[in-house]
């Protein structure tokens, strides 16, 4: 099940998600994805794990598990290279062994002080502040970032944590239109506005915490996650699924891309399980009554800095 974006290529529906992945295990992981079906998987040059994912595709490759144009892989520009597009996007290649990039993204609509092609720090001021670079505009960022299709480095570009003003700039200066917004999105934070505005100016909605992070953003950030709500565990019953599934469902029922992240095999198939039922209008509805506006990933307590104020 894809999603056609604005430029005619087709994006599955369901990727896989490697933040906070290393080693071995983004190996395994990433082979035994394939071979459950998955098709898409959603990388970052700030993940520091463009390496390890790019051996595991060249052995997928190598071995005749899967076809490169089979496959739909996303790595995103970080702050710092702002001002080095062409060079952030070449290195990331390398790293990942490819020719092209199936989607680029702004990773953040932010630049911070450059420090190193692929280093993706996030530098801090004397004060303990993200050191954000006044002199690059996301506008010209993005004029680069066209220029990577122009070169046939990428074949679609794409923004991530724009809000609706940040989005309307972008289609406003565009020359090539951002063809995907990845955005944090779940039950408790549906952001049905800027959702809805992407869609009708053929912008595809990306979700990147599809199920509100649950363990890992409990454990970096303190946050709850929206999967032991008692309307989805109760949903869970009703469809003989988990709740996961069901946040998953819920999301594939908006049109919007998710890019759920386990490193847990049977949840890794358990996630891929989700078209095999489709949840009634009464139901949707009920997770939409759920919405807490409630923002699961906090940068701020990184950068020192709310950029969401």
């Amino acid at each position: 099940m894809a999603i056609t974006l604005n430029n005619g290529f087709k994006m599955p529906i369901i990727g896989l998600g490697v933040w906070r992945m290393q080693g071995q295990e983004i190996k395994d992981l990433i082979i035994n994805s394939i071979k459950i079906g998955y098709r898409h998987f959603d990388c970052a040059a700030h993940y520091k794990n463009e390496t390890e994912v790019g051996e595991a595709l060249k052995e997928a490759f190598d071995t005749g598990l899967v076809k490169r144009e089979d496959l739909f892989i996303t790595t995103k520009l970080w702050n710092s290279d702002h001002g080095h597009v062409v060079e952030a996007c070449k290195d990331s290649l390398k790293k990942l062994q490819l020719d092209y990039l199936d989607l680029y993204l702004v990773h953040f609509p932010v630049a911070t002080r450059h420090t190193g092609v692929g280093t993706t720090h996030s530098a801090l001021g004397e004060d303990g502040v993200l050191d954000i670079d006044t002199t690059i505009s996301l506008e010209t960022t993005w004029h680069a970032m066209e220029g990577l299709v122009s070169l046939g480095l990428v074949r679609s570009i794409g923004i991530s944590n724009y809000d609706i003003f940040l989005t309307r700039d972008c289609l406003a200066y565009s020359k090539i239109k951002p063809a995907v917004n990845q955005i944090e999105t779940h039950p408790y934070f549906q952001r049905d506005s800027l959702v809805k505005f992407c869609q009708k100016h053929g912008i595809c909605v990306t979700a990147h915490t599809p199920l509100g992070g649950a363990a890992a953003n409990t454990e970096w950030f303190g946050t709850v996650s929206c999967l032991d709500d008692q309307a989805l565990t109760g949903l869970a019953e009703k469809y003989k699924k988990t709740a996961a599934q069901i946040a998953l469902r819920w999301g594939i029922q908006r049109n919007t891309v998710v890019i759920p992240k386990t490193s847990k095999l049977e949840r890794l198939k358990e996630n891929f399980q989700v078209f095999d039922f489709e949840l009634s209008k009464e139901d949707v509805d009920l997770i939409s009554n759920m919405d807490k506006k409630y923002r699961t990933n906090q940068p701020a307590k990184f950068w020192g800095v709310d950029l969401y104020a």
